[in-house]
């Protein structure tokens, strides 16, 4: 018996589960993030955040992310969509999350850039595959902060 070699599709790739913060300022622009050089996807642009650990809530890992990333505490957020994404070396499970209150200011602790961008200009930003279906639900659900 004869066996055919296994396709690219056919190798398992590491499944990663994802929380990703939307944080509005005043004007109603949402912050993304650069990845930094020596990262997984470098120069792209993101929400912020990072994966979940185990045993750790989404939620409980969106506060810790945001903290490391941005120097932030959230207070109050709320899940606004989860999707998946395929990429060639791992599939992600990403949530989003819109940050109703948060204290502190965003700054970048991880050498990361930081951009407020108006929804309607997101489509324009070199946003990660996986973070492009976040910009319609954040456009059909009303955008800034409440």
């Amino acid at each position: 018996m004869t066996t055919a070699p296994l396709a690219v599709a056919d190798v398992a790739r590491p499944a990663l589960r994802v929380v990703a913060g939307a944080l509005f300022d005043a004007a109603g622009r949402v912050l993304i993030a650069e990845r930094p050089a020596g990262r997984h996807m470098a120069g792209w642009w993101e929400f912020p955040g990072g994966k979940v650990v185990a045993g750790e809530s989404d939620f409980v890992a969106l506060q810790r992310e945001l903290r490391e990333e941005l120097g932030i505490e959230v207070l109050v957020a709320s899940e606004v969509l989860a999707v998946s994404h395929t990429y060639p070396d791992r599939t992600v499970r990403l949530v989003l999350w819109r940050v109703e209150q948060f204290v502190g200011a965003a700054r970048g602790l991880d050498g990361q850039r930081l951009q407020w961008v108006a929804l309607e200009a997101l489509q324009d930003a070199r946003l990660l595959e996986a973070d492009r279906p976040l910009v319609a639900a954040l456009q059909s659900s009303g955008g800034e902060q409440r």
